[in-house]
This record gives structure tokens, C-alpha cells and sequence, in this order.
């Protein structure tokens, strides 16, 4: 039996790819993990890279090639594949920490072979920022009970900055089965469906207070990068769309859960708003415009609640 399933998304990282793989591969693992390799139609050398990998660990690496349908997809088909009773996406330029690693997998295991049903595990993440000699670490102590088996009532504060995020999210597989989680191909940005849509399904969750996931940063390419963003907004704007209608968050009955998931969305309203402004551009500003009528005609309370906010006024 796998107990957790690493889904590592890859197109082109011939560069990376063994560092990520590598840092999941630890011995005294292996038994427990799939590691799952979708190959999204990379034209270098990262699918004969794969293939060797799954040569070398055939219990636990296993490798599908497909044709290029973006990030979206290679996460449907490996939420379709999985055999863990876990599921954790790791991009295939970051890696993970061993002893951090190791702990997590202790704890899932103890779900595993327990009597009590664990939705979402939460770890901390690192940005690792080339040229960084301090780095950034995503933490939750003041949002979160540590080390103990909770639910939304016991959610603190998250403050301002401080999301879950893919990077720190590990989910019950049959979870994302369940709540129909299926992300658009050929889009950037669908990590924050992603992490939205199965929340209002989560009704058991455990933080673990270790740094266990290394968040890659600093490529030229790397779609956080402004420049970047901005000639990608079209695909901003999808996700943020696909976000206001996946979800009704006036049926989310539990109130915690629905206000962390109204700040959420506020944070990404946001940041397609200033991507849009900061293009400059008349039609650029004009999707904006459009972006708000688009909400206010969807959900008239939410498009007062987004404007209300510290951010939607600040952008206003």
C-alpha cells in the first residue's frame, strides 16, 4: 500500500529534474511513496530522464508520457493515476527536505493505519530565491494548532500574506476524486484552483510546523515573474473566473472556512487587478473593468465584499 503519492509535473526541466527526484527518493522510503512522472510533451531530455528513473526504482517511480496539455492537465492525470492514499504535487524545479520528508510520512502513515480520517496536511515552505542569502520561510503557527488533528473551528487568524498555498497542501486523494476537481488545460496559475476548490470538502486538517517543501525561484521564465504574469493576464483572468463560479461560497456552510476562502479570493482579484493596471495598456484596463462587472453580475454580495476589503479598496 502507497501511502503518499508525489505527482511531479514535468516539461522541460532537464536541468532540475534529478535534483527533484532525487531528494524523493531516500531509501527508507521507498516502500511508501509513488513517485508519479507526467512528462507534458517536453522536447529535451527530461522524459529519457524520467524514464531512467523508473528503470532504476520500478516499485515506486512511475512515468506517463502525454502530449502537452499544460500544468492543469498533468495534474488531472495524476490525480486519475494515483495509488497513495495521499496526493502531493511537486513542481519538478523544487525539491523537498529529507528529514522533513521523513516526518511527514510518518505522521500520514499514522492516519493511514489509524481510525481517524485526515483531509489536508499542512507543512511549511521555503523560497528558495537565487541569490538569496536569507531565506523566506511560509509559515502557519499563528493560524494553526500544531501537530494536532483539527477542524475549521480551530482555525486562529491567518494574516495578510499568509495563504495555503500548493506548495505547503498535501490532500486525501479521494478527496480530490470526490469534490470534482478536473483544472483547464493549457493555463498557468491553476495551483490556485488547485488549492480553493476542495476547501469547503475539508473537514479535518493537521499542521505540521516543519520547513519541508523548497520553493524554487528567481528563473527569467518562471511564470511568477511580473513580466511574465502580465503577457500571460488572459490566463490570470481564467483562473480567477473559474474560481468565482467553481465555488458558491454562500453555500459554504461552515463560516471560517468560508471567510479564509473569500480572503483568498480577494488576494487573487488582486493581483489580476494590479497585473492589469501595471500593464499600462487601454485594453489591458479595460479587461479589468470587465473583470468587475463579470463578479458584480455573478454575485452581487461577494463584488461589495471584494470591494469592502483592505485590498479591493486599495486597488479601487
Amino acid at each position: 500500500m502507497k501511502v503518499l503519492t508525489v505527482l511531479v509535473p514535468t516539461y522541460n526541466v532537464e536541468k532540475y529534474l534529478r535534483r527533484c527526484l532525487d531528494s524523493l527518493l531516500l531509501p527508507e522510503v521507498l516502500e511508501e511513496i509513488e513517485v508519479l512522472v507526467v512528462n507534458d510533451g517536453s522536447k529535451d531530455g527530461s522524459a529519457d530522464i524520467a524514464r531512467a528513473y523508473e528503470k532504476k526504482y520500478p516499485q515506486t517511480v512511475v512515468f506517463v508520457d502525454k502530449e502537452n496539455g499544460g500544468h492543469g492537465s498533468t495534474i488531472n492525470v495524476g490525480i486519475e493515476k494515483a495509488q497513495g492514499t495521499y496526493f502531493k504535487v511537486l513542481d519538478s524545479d523544487d525539491w523537498v527536505n529529507a528529514e522533513a520528508y521523513k516526518e511527514v510520512l510518518e505522521t500520514l502513515r499514522s492516519f493511514v493505519m489509524g481510525n481517524q480520517t485526515l483531509d489536508m496536511l499542512i507543512t511549511n515552505f521555503v523560497y528558495e530565491k537565487q541569490g538569496a542569502k536569507h531565506k523566506r520561510v511560509m509559515q502557519y503557527r499563528t493560524a494553526l494548532p500544531k501537530r494536532q488533528l483539527c477542524t475549521w473551528k480551530d482555525v486562529k487568524v491567518f494574516m495578510l500574506g499568509q495563504y495555503i498555498l500548493m506548495h505547503s497542501v498535501i490532500y486525501r486523494t479521494k478527496l480530490l476524486r470526490e469534490c470534482g476537481l478536473e483544472l483547464p488545460k493549457h493555463t498557468f496559475y491553476v495551483d490556485n484552483i488547485y488549492v480553493y476548490k476542495p476547501l469547503p470538502h475539508v473537514r479535518t486538517m493537521y499542521y505540521m510546523d516543519v520547513d519541508f517543501y523548497r520553493y524554487f525561484i528567481g528563473r527569467d521564465d518562471q511564470s511568477v515573474n511580473e513580466r511574465v504574469m502580465i503577457s500571460r493576464i488572459d490566463q490570470q483572468i481564467r483562473v480567477n473566473k473559474i474560481m468565482i463560479d467553481d465555488v458558491d461560497l454562500n453555500k459554504v456552510s461552515n463560516y471560517k472556512c468560508r471567510r479564509y476562502m473569500i480572503n483568498y479570493l480577494e488576494i487573487i482579484t488582486v493581483v489580476t487587478t494590479v497585473m492589469l493596471l501595471r500593464s499600462g495598456t487601454e485594453e489591458n484596463l479595460e479587461k479589468k473593468r470587465e473583470l468587475w462587472r463579470y463578479i458584480k453580475n455573478k454575485d452581487i454580495g461577494l463584488f461589495h465584499r471584494l470591494r469592502r476589503g483592505i485590498m479591493g479598496q486599495t486597488m479601487n
